[in-house]
């Protein structure tokens, strides 16, 4: 693989991935990274075209160099394939020169991932999902001692915290 490195948003639909997604793109390019988003497509069906998937596009309008949105084994960039795995999509985005690649969804995935967590039937991916490096809740989290966690209202400090902390350690699934 590449030098990109990979880190996920995950949780489930209106917990606020995309909304973090864009303050995650616009804080890197501040800092003058090159930044590229994936984002799986979960609600079923397969995207009609870059502009139809509004998050997608929203990844887009908020600086991302490159965005894709995969579903039903359909990648657009206008590729299709039986299956469109995370590392198939990743290995094509490391023919860009990406810094970051910011991925939203793909929960099962191996790689480092902040988790989004919107109530407490939410709470049980904090002991099922692998590589969990930061939690976002919408609900205070008691007995949370294993995992940096911060309130949904504290976005600024996460995004803080990914670029001075998370980024410099990322790889890939490890």
């Amino acid at each position: 693989m590449g030098g990109s490195k990979v880190f996920q948003i995950v949780g489930y639909q209106n917990s606020g991935k995309t909304t973090l997604m864009e303050e995650l793109i616009k804080s890197g390019k501040a800092k003058g990274l090159q930044i590229g988003t994936i984002k799986h497509h979960g609600h079923g069906g397969t995207p009609f075209c870059p502009n139809s998937d509004k998050d997608s596009n929203r990844h887009s309008l908020a600086g991302a160099d490159i965005s894709s949105v995969e579903g039903e084994g359909t990648l657009l960039i206008e590729a299709t394939n039986n299956e469109w795995g995370l590392n198939d999509i990743i290995n094509v985005y490391h023919h860009f020169s990406l810094d970051l690649i910011l991925v939203e969804g793909y929960k099962k995935s191996c790689y480092p991932k902040a988790v989004l967590i919107r109530d407490e039937k939410d709470l049980f991916l904090l002991n099922s999902l692998t590589n969990v490096k930061a939690v976002i809740s919408w609900i205070p989290i008691p007995n949370e001692e294993s995992k940096t966690v911060f309130l949904h209202k504290q976005l600024k400090d996460f995004i803080d915290h990914f670029y001075n902390e998370i980024f410099s350690e990322l790889d890939s699934c490890k």
